[in-house]
């Protein structure tokens, strides 16, 4: 029986997110890859789908030995929750961002504290100079 898949899987390749398309008619494959660039939404991917699916350059078709696997829906989902907990809920360009997010907060830290200390040596150094110039005339 002839029958034909599309899949479609979206991943982070560092800098970029891509998606790539799997196309399988009968016992022929071929693949295309699109760039999104920033984190795409489902809404993004899906208008995308819609619009520019028939504009998608796919690869040369090669054999690939198609298996006929009828999953249940509930395993389906099942294993899904496993693989996005597994990830976590952050994506690699969340986890970044919050990385650097940290570090500027550290920044910001030791340079207040520097400004503080800088403030206090300050006024320190003017109350010194205050009592030299009161002994001074006498």
């Amino acid at each position: 029986m002839y029958k034909t898949y599309c899949k479609l899987t979206v991943l982070f390749e560092d800098p970029f997110w891509i998606g790539v398309f799997e196309k399988t008619d009968g016992e022929k494959l071929s693949v295309a890859k699109v760039t999104f660039g920033a984190e795409p939404k489902d809404y993004d991917v899906y208008e995308g789908v819609l619009k520019h699916y028939y504009n998608l350059k796919f690869s040369k078709s090669i054999t690939a030995e198609v298996k006929e696997i009828k999953i249940n829906p509930k395993r389906a989902l099942r294993e899904a929750k496993k693989q996005v907990k597994a990830v976590g809920i952050g994506t690699k360009s969340q986890q970044a961002l919050k990385l650097q997010q940290e570090q500027n907060k550290l920044e910001r830290k030791v340079k207040s504290r520097e400004q503080k200390q800088a403030e206090i040596d300050r006024l320190f150094e003017l109350k010194q100079q205050k009592k030299k110039e009161k002994h001074k005339g006498r």
